[in-house]
């Protein structure tokens, strides 16, 4: 059996600092409250069809993204929410080309919903969840992942970029 399908079945976590849909929806929730209580204006126009083409093309291909990784992990049988052990070590497909592209959809479509909100100050809070998702998640897992699965994912993570 190739190790990077090996299954296993202790109860280990990342140990995450938060779910990272969470992290995603309290910036965007924050971003646009700020919106109503600052006057930042947005650089782009109101009513410019390429605001919507592009916060459109954003949204479809962050939600492709996603659902292609969440579809490679319920192939494998592990869990995709954080919280759970990972049961299988996954690096076809999608996974194949990004080690993330989950919260690379997230990201996408974050931006997406910002661009077409007109929200600066979503669009700002990029950065700060960016260096969250970063090392409160991302750093984090990739700890677990190499605890767990050992040459199996340091040759995986030599192979394919962490976003792109």
């Amino acid at each position: 059996m190739d190790p990077a399908e090996q299954h296993v079945s202790d109860t280990g976590t990342a140990g995450v600092i938060a779910r990272p849909p969470l992290l995603f929806l309290a910036a965007l929730l924050l971003g646009l409250a700020s919106d109503r209580l600052l006057t930042l204006s947005f650089a782009v126009p109101a009513g410019d069809p390429v605001h919507w083409i592009v916060a459109g093309s954003l949204i479809l291909i962050g939600i492709a993204l996603a659902a292609a990784g969440i579809r490679n992990f319920s192939s494998a049988a592990t869990p995709v929410p954080t919280n759970q052990p990972t049961r299988a070590l996954v690096t076809t497909g999608i996974h194949g080309w990004s080690r993330n592209p989950i919260y690379l959809g997230l990201f996408l479509i974050y931006g997406g919903i910002g661009i077409a909100a007109r929200s600066p100050s979503t669009l700002i809070l990029m950065l700060p969840l960016a260096i969250t998702m970063r090392y409160g998640v991302v750093a984090r897992e990739e700890a677990y992942l190499e605890r767990r699965f050992g040459d199996a994912y340091r040759d995986y993570k030599a192979r394919v970029r962490r976003w792109l």
